[in-house]
């Protein structure tokens, strides 16, 4: 299997229910960098995964949607805890979505899978992988 990776950054404002997450019920802030992995069996015709440039304004335009903001206060997310983990399902999806409508090219048809890192910290991050 061939892959790539490409990486940008959000931050983000947010809070949480319930008492497994202690302080962090109360507003705050959280910085993620974000590495987007395209992964597919064969290389395509120019002997690539994807165009890493491509690839890299797609996953800009998708923590584009979420820099800067209170995720309390986004329609999309009323209602969810949106941890580490759910943010990076939410950016795989939408990176999904963009793929299928044909935003990374007609080569991009052949990826199989791809999967996105949410790094809170040196210590600690969360994934999220999918097929496509």
């Amino acid at each position: 299997m061939f892959s790539i990776t490409v990486r940008d950054h959000i931050m983000v404002a947010h809070s949480f229910r319930g008492e497994v997450f202690g302080p962090a019920q109360r507003l705050h802030g959280a910085t993620f960098l974000v590495d987007a992995t395209f992964r597919r069996e064969q290389l395509d015709e120019d002997n690539i995964v994807v165009d890493i440039g491509l690839a890299t304004q797609e996953l800009g335009t998708v923590v584009g949607e979420l820099n800067y903001r209170n995720l309390d206060n986004e329609p999309d997310f009323a209602g969810v805890n949106t941890s580490t983990e759910y943010l990076a399902k939410v950016i795989a999806d939408r990176l999904a979505e963009r793929i299928h409508k044909g935003a990374l090219g007609e080569g991009a048809k052949g990826i199989a899978g791809l999967s996105v890192t949410l790094h809170e910290s040196h210590i600690a991050w969360a994934s999220y992988e999918r097929a496509l």
